[in-house]
């Protein structure tokens, strides 16, 4: 995915480089206190608050599908996040606005880790999984992206914007790819294609009642902005009642 070619300080991206620094601490933080930086345990990875359907469903441990989207499997899992965080992340903000990004890093993570658990509840017959990184989130982003590079408000040339959406939707078509090649090949990864997924959807969802920050009447954006976020706010919270009770029932 192409980089954008100017140059970027913190006040102009704060959420994008507050989200890069929490993960880069959470990681020295796991080093530090004597987890490997290649390959953690699983316990090392539940420790820090790594995302697992029976610790969620069975034992209402919900913080961590927040908390897991700050914790990574090792110094490959985190430079890969978080050079498509950078890069995704640098797009969006001047988009969204740097409370629109963290809030799509936070619900996005959160929508993909539900549908992780959902899909991996860790009871009789369903097995769960340990679960972890920004990555959903990650997808998320590229979600909203994916809408927002579509208004006709921007004020940029057609031929950037498609090429800015199609890098987007190449850096999506590719990541999946890679998903399912883990999932189905003989490779010894194995990627939570289920918070890929669910981070990406919910990216598309909340990208659609949003207008850019740039090239819309102020008031517009921060009215919408509150529409998206309240909106998916609110629908999660639905969905992990009905996962739960659908579980637990």
């Amino acid at each position: 995915m192409d980089r954008p070619q100017r140059r970027v300080t913190w006040a102009s991206a704060p959420a994008t480089y507050t989200l890069l620094a929490i993960n880069c601490l959470v990681f020295v933080g796991m080093i530090l206190t004597g987890v490997s930086f290649i390959s953690p345990t699983v316990r090392q990875l539940l420790f820090w608050g790594a995302n697992n359907g029976t610790l969620v469903l069975q034992y209402g441990e919900w913080w961590r599908l927040i908390t897991a989207m700050f914790v990574h499997v090792g110094i490959i899992h985190i430079a890969t996040n978080m050079w498509c965080l950078w890069n995704l992340g640098l797009l969006a903000e001047p988009l969204m606005g740097p409370m629109g990004v963290f809030a799509a890093y936070i619900l996005t993570g959160f929508a993909g880790n539900l549908l992780s658990i959902a899909k991996n509840p860790g009871v009789t017959g369903h097995p769960s999984i340990v679960g972890a990184g920004a990555s959903g989130a990650v997808f998320g982003l590229a979600g909203v992206l994916i809408v927002l590079l579509k208004s006709p408000l921007l004020p940029v040339p057609q031929p950037e914007l498609k090429r800015l959406r199609w890098s987007v939707i190449q850096f999506a078509l590719l990541n999946f790819a890679i998903g399912l090649y883990t999932a189905f090949g003989p490779s010894p990864v194995r990627i939570d294609n289920m918070a890929h997924l669910g981070g990406f959807l919910s990216g598309l969802a909340l990208g659609v009642p949003l207008v850019p920050r740039i090239g819309a009447p102020r008031t517009t954006f921060l009215r919408r902005r509150w529409l998206a976020v309240g909106g998916m706010a609110f629908a999660l919270t639905l969905l992990a009642f009905g996962v739960n009770s659908f579980w637990r029932g």
